[in-house]
């Protein structure tokens, strides 16, 4: 019996089964952020184990209270620079350069295919698009990640999602995650890995493919994977040319060695035909609670958010401005653009997407994840409605008393120009 690519992870990451069915695998990178390392920080400090396993493996960064915005997150920050620089932790992104954890790192380059990455943050899967088992993990498992190079799982079982079929106008990523997420339910991939495969994952781009992976935890996984090809090779090719001699040809032999073996054993098997798909937007507080947008044109809204790790990169911006261009927002809508990282901001600036969205009504923020958890830079005040390009739709998601509609950058515009949530093919 054939392996999957999570199975071929598991068995040359294996470092031992002190019990069976728990495996300890070592890590090839620990992610650190300044809302969840702090704690670990401090436990280790208290427990005289203040160390690291390897300073080059660990990569941290200060994205979700970005500036800090009161003297607590302030102190959070605080930690994580100095704790950086005692250890020497030469990719630490402090504010300037800094970003989304999950758009910043594979932005540096920092995933390879058949890696194992942990974080405390639950939507870790992302990394999962480079082919790569990534997980987020509580504040135990992450000290000992930082402290010894290793982590403890019981090894997922595999979800195979075949996705087939080209997109109509208008349906982008976005709405495959949430259609894949209605399909599976939420709690559906417990204690799985959805395994993303078919025609229309492979003519994704790697940012499209992130925001699918970024959405697997929503359906319960444990991560999302896609099968490392050319296209994750172009993405990686500036950062890891050297150690393949230049040779594309090898490295894509390399990576396809991970690719899941067609007799390898799947828990389910579901197939998605994607040509009839429509713009889809989440109701309710479940983020499988999804309908098409046409259906839902009587939810109104208060306000638009464009960014996050799902859907703040390049890509996205570029969508929303489309949309945007030659519109304002609809009076009492307020509208707010995060670019991902500083350097997709940049880039944004130098299209001249910012210049678009603002005309359109939209104030540009900096890089950060705030709004997305209800800690900063766009938090919702009780009873007011937002139509965002975020992952999770939770009650009180982005502010205590608040309704989040969860949806692609191109309808949360046409929502906002319109005052209501609006599928944005009816957007001239």
């Amino acid at each position: 019996m054939g392996k999957t690519l999570v199975e071929k992870v598991f068995a040359s990451h294996l470092k031992n089964e002190p019990f069976t069915g728990t495996k300890v695998l070592s890590l090839d990178v620990v992610m650190c952020h300044e809302i969840t390392t702090p704690i670990a920080i401090a436990d280790l400090q208290w427990r005289n184990k203040d160390r690291v396993f390897d300073a080059s493996r660990i990569k941290a960064v200060i994205d979700h209270v970005n500036p800090p915005k009161d003297t607590q997150s302030a102190i959070q920050s605080k930690i994580m620079r100095e704790w950086a620089k005692s250890h020497g932790i030469r990719d630490f992104f402090d504010i300037g350069r800094n970003g989304v954890c999950h758009a910043l790192f594979p932005e540096n380059g920092f995933i390879r295919p058949g890696n194992t990455v942990i974080m405390g943050d639950s939507h870790t899967c992302t990394h999962g698009a480079f082919g790569a088992f990534a997980a987020g993990v509580g504040t135990t498992d992450l000290e000992v990640g930082i402290l010894k190079g290793v982590c403890a799982f019981r090894e997922p079982k595999t979800i195979r999602v075949n996705l087939t079929g080209k997109r109509g106008s208008k349906v982008f990523a976005k709405d495959v995650a949430l259609e894949i997420t209605r399909r599976i339910t939420m709690g559906g991939a417990t204690d799985h890995v959805i395994e993303y495969r078919g025609e229309a994952i492979e003519s994704m781009t790697m940012e499209e493919r992130m925001t699918i992976s970024n959405m697997a935890i929503e359906c319960g996984a444990t991560s999302g994977i896609c099968m490392p090809d050319e296209t994750t090779l172009d993405y990686l090719w500036p950062f890891i040319a050297a150690e393949y001699g230049n040779d594309r040809a090898k490295a894509l032999s390399a990576f396809r060695a991970w690719w899941s073996d067609d007799d390898a054993e799947y828990a389910k098997v579901i197939d998605i035909d994607l040509s009839g798909l429509e713009p889809l937007a989440t109701t309710g507080y479940k983020p499988d609670q999804v309908f098409p947008l046409r259906e839902l044109g009587e939810h109104r809204i208060d306000q638009v958010y464009i960014g996050s790790c799902t859907n703040g990169r390049i890509s996205d911006l570029r969508e929303a401005a489309a949309v945007a261009k030659g519109h304002r927002l609809h009076e009492g809508v307020r509208g707010i653009v995060a670019p991902a990282t500083t350097a997709i901001w940049r880039q944004a600036m130098k299209e001249g997407l910012l210049d678009v969205l603002s005309e359109a009504g939209f104030m540009v923020t900096n890089a950060t994840c705030g709004a997305c958890l209800g800690m900063s830079n766009g938090v919702l005040a009780p009873g007011e409605v937002c139509a965002a390009t975020t992952n999770r739709n939770f009650n009180g998601r982005m502010g205590k008393g608040g309704m989040v509609h969860l949806m692609s950058p191109a309808s949360a515009v046409a929502s906002g120009i319109m005052g209501r949530l609006t599928d944005p093919r009816t957007i001239q």
